[in-house]
């Protein structure tokens, strides 16, 4: 029992340590809106992605994460809007994100330009059971034993653009940088400083049935930088295979199948981090599924008509 209270307090203290980092998803390539708001629409279709992440297997207390995004484009509002929902889960500490975005889109050159804004409410908690070796009359006041639950708004920008080919993204979420905290549990405070993301990919046929489809994801807080460098490769716009590698973190392997049927498409997809950093003395690596559809709308402009004043 003490084993277990300190392995999750151990969770619950590295929550408190690096709260300021959002929770972090292998199948990045597949999940741009929810780091990038300008992504909204700019596929021209109306599309949900869910995700399930199972971090460090075997540690008790580690990171478990749901992730539900989806948008669709608009064309009286001459862009797209999204709908982003996060329960992330890290022992005793718990965070729940929910915003809404919008991103104005405008065709340019070969592709298209989407410029988004997001706006939500980001509630993270602190419960659990919390056992003093020495009974519960030795439980450190400072430690809210029933619990704290605190809620506060939250805002990202983003620029995205796409084409055929190649897409790239720029965008920084939690621009207040507020904070959650309470008077009565002084030591519970999360500081959630500005996140900052960059996103690049694009798709190379090297064959009439393969491509190649290279991208690369970086996030920072501006005191710490991570870099996933990815490459899957395609048969037949159909089955997927690839590899990542995080930096100073995991060697991910990806593997996946998509079927396009017209107007409508879906994926699916499982991934498998093998940890590099210290923690793989502790843990058996970390598993997640990707599940995707989307239904293309018709975009195509309507005919026009304009009077000329020579002929009334």
């Amino acid at each position: 029992m003490i084993k277990r209270f300190t392995t999750l307090a151990f969770a619950s203290l590295t929550a408190l340590s690096f709260a300021q980092q959002d929770a972090q998803f292998s199948h990045n390539m597949f999940n741009r809106l929810a780091i990038n708001p300008g992504y909204a629409g700019t596929s021209q279709a109306y599309c949900a992605t869910l995700i399930y992440r199972n971090q460090w297997t075997g540690f008790e207390g580690a990171p478990k994460t749901i992730l539900f995004s989806g948008d669709a484009f608009v064309q009286p509002l001459h862009g797209g809007v999204g709908l982003t929902v996060v329960s992330d889960n890290l022992g005793f500490d718990k965070t729940f994100i929910g915003k809404l975005a919008y991103s104005f889109n405008q065709p340019l050159g070969p592709g298209i330009l989407g410029v988004g804004l997001e706006l939500g409410a980001m509630q993270k908690s602190l419960s659990g059971n919390w056992i003093a070796p020495d009974g519960p009359a030795a439980l450190d006041q400072a430690i809210p034993a029933a619990g704290v639950t605190k809620t506060t708004f939250d805002l990202g920008f983003g620029a995205y653009y796409t084409t055929n080919k190649l897409y790239f993204g720029i965008s920084s979420l939690h621009l207040p940088q507020t904070d959650f905290k309470d008077s009565k549990y002084p030591k519970y405070k999360f500081d959630m400083v500005r996140h900052y993301y960059l996103m690049a990919g694009y798709d190379w046929s090297v064959a009439p049935t393969i491509d190649l489809k290279p991208s690369v994801f970086v996030k920072s807080d501006a005191s710490s930088t991570q870099l996933d460098a990815n490459l899957l490769v395609l048969w037949n716009r159909m089955i997927w295979a690839g590899a990542s590698y995080r930096l100073t973190d995991a060697i991910v392997a990806l593997v996946g199948f998509q079927k396009d049927m017209g107007k409508m498409s879906f994926k699916i997809g499982y991934s498998y981090d093998v940890t590099t950093s210290t923690l793989k003395n502790y843990s058996s690596g970390s598993h997640e599924i990707l599940l995707g559809y989307c239904f293309k709308l018709d975009t195509k402009s309507k005919p026009t008509s304009h009077q000329n004043v020579r002929f009334l």
